[in-house]
């Protein structure tokens, strides 16, 4: 099956996908806040450069896209039907460094917590906020 775009409109749709003050980041950054929590963003510093780094609970969130981050038996997670193979490749070396990252980060004694974007959506939500605080605070 051939794209549906032609190259030039697929390329500015690519690099409309921002990296950084996603949604799900900002959602979660407004509730931590909210909640008196005061933390750094994208810590260069780290491994992995965590979205949210916690300092005084020593703690590393990693707010992942589930497609961009291969998160398995996820709905919102489909591998693309064209160009599989280059999806795949890409998608796996994305898994490889997020595991590269946290076990470098518990290595040097921080605390790890990931949240997928799909439990972000209005009906997880409350639940995964009342567990984010007491993994934090633990």
């Amino acid at each position: 099956m051939t794209d549906v775009h032609n190259k030039a409109t697929r390329s500015y749709n690519m690099s409309q996908i921002k990296g950084k003050d996603t949604k799900p980041e900002i959602l979660v950054r407004k509730y931590l806040h909210s909640k008196g929590f005061r933390y750094r963003l994208h810590v260069k510093t780290l491994p992995g450069k965590p979205d949210l780094v916690l300092t005084k609970y020593r703690t590393a969130i990693f707010i992942n896209g589930c497609f961009w981050h291969g998160h398995s038996n996820c709905r919102y997670f489909v591998v693309p039907k064209t160009r599989t193979n280059w999806w795949l490749e890409k998608i796996n070396k994305n898994i490889d460094n997020d595991n590269n990252a946290i076990a470098a980060l518990h290595q040097q004694g921080w605390k790890v917590i990931i949240i997928w974007e799909c439990e972000l959506k209005k009906t997880k939500m409350a639940n995964l906020f009342e567990q984010l605080i007491e993994k934090i605070k633990n």
